[in-house]
């Protein structure tokens, strides 16, 4: 049932979903979740819940397949952009956490989120420490800040230039700040965006939509 919501959500903005869109995901009738959860805001509350306490989950996930702390950590930046595979699916997330922010409940689950991921970010940096992947003088909490704030920021300005794909901004932009920690260089490097941070603010445009 969830896993039904987050697919008619993926289509349709939080004023345009209805119940009937998730029942027709699910292959229920909307009278069937009336009955289980009783309204759409109610079954809203019950996703945040689940997403809450998911971030343990998803960063066991990221470990599992990847050997090195770093390349994790790469991964989870990788797994933000499936936020915004286009400029108007990133619009539509970005309606889903306006109205987050504007429920108490909602963005008590939400925060819950945000913190645990955060402490994951950290035991990631942490790893990498160890690892000798950064360098042990790296201010891990301070950097697990910088890479949130980053991987925010880059969704943000991708959606503003709207050049090449969301997932390169923010792969270049992770890159940049953990750059002056690593012990050695990277050998490979994301795809460059061509023009990027060339653009100059009287050269531009909005995009027409």
């Amino acid at each position: 049932m969830f896993a039904a919501a987050q697919r008619a959500m993926s289509r349709r903005g939080p004023h345009e979903l209805t119940l009937a869109d998730i029942a027709g995901e699910a292959g229920v009738t909307p009278g069937r979740l009336v009955q289980r959860f009783g309204s759409k805001r109610a079954l809203m509350v019950a996703l945040s819940e689940r997403f809450a306490g998911s971030a343990a989950d998803v960063f066991a996930g990221l470990r599992a397949a990847h050997r090195e702390p770093l390349a994790a950590l790469r991964a989870y930046a990788a797994c933000m952009a499936d936020l915004a595979p286009t400029p108007e699916a990133l619009l539509r997330n970005l309606a889903y956490l306006q109205a987050d922010l504007a429920d108490e409940l909602l963005r008590k689950h939400l925060v819950e989120n945000a913190r645990a991921t955060r402490g994951e970010i950290e035991s990631l940096l942490a790893e990498a420490i160890a690892a000798g992947e950064l360098r042990r003088d790296s201010d891990v909490r301070s950097l697990a800040r910088t890479v949130e704030i980053t991987i925010s920021g880059s969704l943000m300005s991708w959606a503003t230039y709207r050049e090449g794909r969301a997932a390169d901004w923010i792969a270049t932009d992770i890159d940049a700040i953990l750059s002056p920690w690593l012990t050695r260089p990277r050998t490979t490097r994301p795809t460059a965006l061509k023009g990027r941070r060339r653009t100059s603010v009287r050269s531009r445009r909005t995009p027409k939509r």
